[in-house]
């Protein structure tokens, strides 16, 4: 007999009520990962607004299996400098015990095409090294290295390099044409 296929994701917009779910994925990384450069965690009574002020071209998402939420994914701001406004910053969290499920994939991918419906034109990540799933992910979407980070960061008491990846969104030939007249 077959194995039982797992029950689907479901992807959908994040909730003040799913901030203690999210924060517990986020935190878990805070204290014992390398995929946020954060020593501070986040706290679903104190930190709500990192979810209610956001922008509406800067959403957060949940994954949610059997009921559950595995994962969330989210769009930031690359830098508050107006020149950058087509810029947003990807962020995708999985829950450990959730990895290598399809949840990282099913939320960079409904990030990805949500983004294709708004202002921004450039998807940037920065994935901490070593991180071969979370290039894989990436790669798998499009995103293309364009540069190493090296030694920028410590953690956990490692010196640790950032790979820099880049998803345009737009069409290249009219950005060309927007930049060179």
């Amino acid at each position: 007999m077959p194995p039982e296929a797992p029950p689907p994701i479901e992807i959908s917009a994040a909730t003040v009520a799913d901030l203690p779910r999210i924060f517990a994925i986020y935190n878990a990384e805070v204290e014992r990962g390398i995929s946020t450069f954060d020593v501070d965690q986040k706290d679903a009574g104190r930190d709500e607004g990192w979810l209610t002020e956001r922008e509406r071209i800067h959403p957060v998402i949940v994954a949610v299996r059997a009921l559950e939420i595995d994962g969330w994914a989210a769009l930031g701001a690359w830098s508050p400098k107006g020149a950058y406004r087509r810029t947003a910053e990807v962020s995708v969290y999985v829950d450990v015990a959730a990895r290598g499920g399809g949840v990282g994939t099913a939320l960079l991918t409904a990030l990805t095409e949500g983004a294709r419906g708004t202002d921004v034109a450039v998807l940037l990540a920065r994935i901490a090294l070593p991180n071969p799933a979370s290039i894989a992910i990436h790669e798998a979407r499009g995103f293309r290295s364009f540069g190493t980070q090296r030694r920028c960061g410590e953690k956990l008491g490692k010196i640790l390099d950032v790979e820099l990846m880049d998803l345009h969104l737009d069409d290249e030939g009219s950005r060309n044409r927007d930049i060179h007249g």
